[in-house]
């Protein structure tokens, strides 16, 4: 996907959420949040070739609307970048060519989904999913501009989660993800993806969340 076509995707998400708030300006509920969360790749032999675990930690943060039907609607950025080695794989014997590698995945996700409860609960369970973009951007230790990889892929997520009100305007959640980006890797018949017959970007992330707004 383009850099243009992730654009009109976020024209998207913005127009979603002004026609939330024409749609319901008396109960209509606003939020922004950050998270922090670890993300269990499913590629996982070609990560933990590269980096040593298919486990990394992922950084995010975004804002959103809740409906008064309790439908929400949320965009959400968040960033892997992660420092290996470039790697040489036989017959899944996994050879270090002592060369930096450098892997960065950037995903723009758009989701809706229900909140279960009154906005008066203390504790609101929600659930929902998506679809999500992904950029990918590898580039090795003696790699020219030129060289580096470069690519957006596209996906499609789940996530649930709870919701506990610290105070009126300040919330902390526990979220689970679930998402697929298929096609991703191993696209080059010498890449380690292609050696473990492993394509998908996705994964499983646990994070905690910060909610501000309501």
């Amino acid at each position: 996907m383009t850099a243009a076509r992730i654009v009109r995707s976020g024209v998207l998400a913005s127009a979603l959420l002004l026609w939330a708030t024409a749609a319901g300006a008396q109960a209509l509920e606003v939020h922004g949040f950050f998270d922090i969360g670890a993300e269990k790749f499913t590629a996982a032999d070609s990560f933990n070739a590269i980096f040593g675990s298919s486990v990394g930690v992922v950084f995010g943060g975004g804002a959103g609307v809740v409906l008064p039907q309790n439908i929400f609607i949320d965009a959400r950025a968040s960033r892997f970048k992660k420092d290996g080695h470039r790697v040489f794989v036989n017959n899944g014997d996994v050879f270090d060519l002592g060369i930096t590698d450098t892997v960065t995945i950037t995903p723009f996700e758009i989701s809706a989904g229900y909140r279960f409860g009154r906005t008066r609960d203390t504790v609101r369970p929600y659930a929902g999913g998506g679809i999500s973009w992904y950029k990918y951007e590898e580039t090795g230790q003696f790699a020219t501009s030129t060289e580096a990889t470069q690519n957006t892929f596209r996906g499609f997520h789940l996530l649930g989660g709870a919701e506990f009100r610290v105070s009126k305007w300040l919330g902390v959640a526990g979220e689970a993800a679930w998402a697929t980006v298929p096609n991703a890797l191993g696209q080059e018949a010498t890449s380690v993806g292609a050696a473990f017959n492993e394509t998908d970007l996705g994964g499983a992330t646990f994070r905690a969340k910060v909610i501000i707004g309501r």
